[in-house]
């Protein structure tokens, strides 16, 4: 059971939909504030790529949430373990992107993860990002930011991120799958992808990453984000 510190301790929430530069931010976001970091979206793919190395179906609620459960995973200098293998890269790939979208509605699997992303919520304090921080996980969240941009600039982006890590990427299909992961996201019945009503929404697609962090931060300083403006 988490203590009465951790369950006080301040969250910064950014959700948003895919490539949408959340991770980066909220990475960046942490950083200045001396807080803790949660990647709730890394949780998901960690899930997805175990199904696909072990042969469990995207349909296979039961065995996914079993996956779920009993996940090895570790986060350390900023890379991700499975099983003690690092698969930061591997997690980048749009197999492993996909089938995350696809086990995420599952409401199993998700019950099964909740815990363990709130377990992340200590003192000094917690910026979480993904798709349902501010709506499901962290509801009293003292900041929920929904970060946004069009389609085509985070096809761009996530087309940059891919082939300066070296891995093939095509910029039309990487388009394509993620407006189909928009529409699976915003669809699904259990946590969809939408902003919370005290939400903040930031519309970044012409703003740099060092707006988009100052802004943040500033909000979460001033307590006052509603009135902060792009």
């Amino acid at each position: 059971m988490e203590s009465t510190q951790a369950t006080q301790a301040p969250v910064i929430a950014i959700d948003g939909p895919s490539a949408s530069g959340k991770g980066t931010v909220a990475k960046r976001v942490a950083a200045a504030l001396g807080f803790h970091y949660l990647e709730s979206g890394a949780l998901y793919r960690l899930v997805a790529l175990a199904s696909l190395r072990n042969g469990v179906s995207a349909d296979d609620e039961p065995g996914l949430a079993r996956l779920a459960s009993s996940l090895d995973v570790g986060f350390k200098d900023g890379a991700i373990f499975l099983a003690g293998e690092d698969v930061t890269v591997a997690l980048l790939d749009e197999s492993s992107g996909s089938r995350a979208s696809e086990v995420a509605r599952h409401p199993a699997v998700r019950a099964a993860l909740l815990e363990r992303q709130r377990s992340f919520r200590q003192p000094p304090g917690l910026v979480a990002e993904g798709r349902d921080m501010g709506t499901v996980v962290f509801p009293d969240a003292g900041l929920k930011v929904f970060l946004t941009a069009s389609v085509a600039e985070r096809a761009r982006r996530r087309y940059k991120q891919l082939i300066d890590k070296g891995i093939h990427a095509n910029l039309a299909a990487l388009s394509r799958d993620l407006a189909e992961r928009d529409a699976r996201d915003s669809a699904r019945t259990v946590a969809p992808l939408a902003a919370a009503p005290d939400a903040v929404q930031l519309e970044s697609s012409e703003l740099s990453l060092d707006q988009v962090v100052a802004l943040v931060v500033r909000w979460y300083r001033e307590g006052n984000p509603a009135g902060g403006g792009a």
